[in-house]
């Protein structure tokens, strides 16, 4: 897997399917990795080549020092963009990923077909509960907060008949790096789309899960009200819809892709 000198920053990527394909851009969420996307692999290599990559701070990308941003967190896509020499592609994030995905299609619509917008938010919650979270990071690492995160990604019924999967969602959570961890849950502390929502003029498809505490359906509902033309799909899942419900996952945000 490929690990590249990007600006400040060393990210790492990998490519999957025919180099004749378009690309997707996947973009993982907070406290995961690129292999959040393994269930999408299979589906989605027919028809596009993949692109997944550890966004700054998380699985094998460099985790730089300080607070980032969102705007910083698109740069880093912009700029893997510009390495790969890929001028223009479809891109799919989700919850940090997606607020990423929000940021681009504002402020650099003309580099993307299409934005897959998954389990999102304008706004994530307030700052007295990510501070709260770095609070107990910092004094606990990982694993002072990972159990309590997966109880929000996914349901209790997926968790107790899918073990496997679960089990492997919490490692991928409690081996994160912690300065990394906490330099994005301070970017989408401060994260707010509001102003610029308005903005977005990539043909957009925004997604979320009936039963996701995180980004409820009310603020997809949201975004979609805001974003000129954009499709709004619910799938049955909390938080990480793509792993929870991965077969109405990869059909709807294929057969929107496909369109």
């Amino acid at each position: 897997m490929p690990l590249v000198q990007l600006a400040d920053a060393k990210t790492h990527f990998q490519l999957n399917g025919s180099d004749n394909l378009p690309v997707l851009v996947f973009s993982n969420s907070l406290g995961t990795s690129l292999e959040m996307w393994d269930p999408q692999l299979s589906d989605f290599t027919t028809h596009f080549r993949v692109l997944r990559y550890d966004t700054r701070g998380h699985g094998q990308s460099e985790a730089t020092p300080g607070n980032y941003s969102i705007s910083q967190l698109a740069q880093d896509v912009l700029r893997l963009l510009d390495f790969l020499e890929l001028e223009r592609v479809c891109f799919c994030g989700l919850s940090m990923g997606g607020a990423t995905g929000i940021y681009l299609g504002a402020h650099a619509p003309q580099r993307f077909h299409k934005l897959v917008l998954c389990n999102t938010s304008a706004k994530f919650g307030t700052e007295e509960t990510w501070n709260a979270r770095i609070q107990a990071v910092r004094s606990g690492g990982m694993k002072a907060v990972a159990a309590n995160v997966l109880e929000r990604w996914l349901t209790p019924g997926f968790r107790d008949s899918h073990l496997a999967e679960a089990q492997a969602t919490l490692a991928m959570l409690e081996t994160a790096n912690p300065q990394g961890y906490l330099s994005c849950c301070a970017a989408v502390r401060d994260a707010d789309a509001r102003p610029y929502l308005g903005n977005v003029s990539v043909p957009s498809l925004v997604l979320t899960g009936s039963y996701d505490p995180v980004a409820p359906p009310s603020e997809a509902q949201f975004l979609v009200s805001r974003i000129s033309g954009s499709r709004y799909v619910e799938v049955a899942a909390a938080h990480l819809s793509n792993i929870e419900a991965r077969d109405d996952f990869n059909k709807q945000v294929l057969d929107f892709l496909l369109t």
